[in-house]
């Protein structure tokens, strides 16, 4: 295969790429929303970030858990060491034996994982009559469209068709497959105040909640990202190398 053949075909996968990788979610009825981290350099938003974590732990903190996340990860969200024992503190944990052979309660400290809502399953499904409120930690990932299905779910609620009849604890969902959830409403307007004083929506928490959950689920993306493009970059300047010294090698071929 000569350069430009390789060259054209590697710029061409890369362009196919990128509006595949942009049109993700909208799996059941959710609009796709503009992501900074989308296509191969977007990155995350600091400020959402951080935002999406308030939302997180004033409201879905009571019910889901983020069992593969520590304290200590907040630095990626840009908390300072101090910030982030301060927000460890919030929270007792179990930890022992001691001495006397005694589990013991004590403040969590940055190493420790985010402490969840419930003791166990059980436990979680009693207090949400009967359903079991999923751990966030992959949530991003393991739902097709991420962020957008994410967005879809926390504005998707309104009143159920006429035609359809729900039972007690259930909701209308458009982005829900199915349109049917055993979660309520988890979000309005005025609900959180952000520190930031950025205006409280439905829309900006669903955005930044969402926002927190992919960094959640993908929270080296950044770095993946940045070595793709390194790799790419070689990949490009070695195949102009390699074409230049085939040249030089069969020059007098004929």
């Amino acid at each position: 295969m000569s350069i430009r053949k390789f060259a054209f075909s590697l710029f061409a996968l890369t362009a196919l790429a990128l509006p595949a990788h942009a049109k993700e979610g909208g799996g059941h009825g959710e609009a796709a929303q503009h992501w900074s981290f989308k296509g191969m350099t977007g990155t995350y938003d600091r400020a959402a970030l951080q935002r999406g974590f308030e939302v997180y732990r004033q409201v879905c903190a009571s019910c889901h858990s983020l069992n593969l996340l520590s304290y200590r990860n907040l630095a990626d969200l840009g908390y300072s060491e101090d910030q982030i024992k301060a927000i460890a503190s919030e929270y007792a944990v179990m930890d022992g034996p001691n001495d006397e052979g005694e589990m013991f309660e004590r403040p969590a400290r940055p190493s420790d994982r985010f402490k969840a809502p419930f003791a166990n399953k059980k436990a979680a499904m009693y207090a949400n009559n009967g359903a079991y409120p999923p751990d966030m930690s992959l949530l991003a990932k393991a739902r097709h469209g991420g962020a957008d299905y994410i967005y879809g779910i926390m504005t998707g609620y309104a009143d159920a068709p006429e035609n359809m009849t729900l039972m007690q604890g259930q909701y209308w969902n458009a982005a829900m497959h199915g349109n049917i959830i055993a979660m309520s409403p988890p979000l309005s307007d005025g609900m959180v105040s952000y520190e930031d004083g950025t205006e409280g929506t439905l829309h900006q928490y669903a955005m930044d909640i969402a926002t927190f959950l992919t960094w959640a689920a993908e929270p080296h993306m950044e770095a993946r990202k940045r070595t793709g493009l390194k790799a790419l970059i070689f990949l490009l300047v070695f195949s102009f190398i390699m074409y230049g010294v085939k040249k030089r090698v069969w020059q007098d071929a004929h």
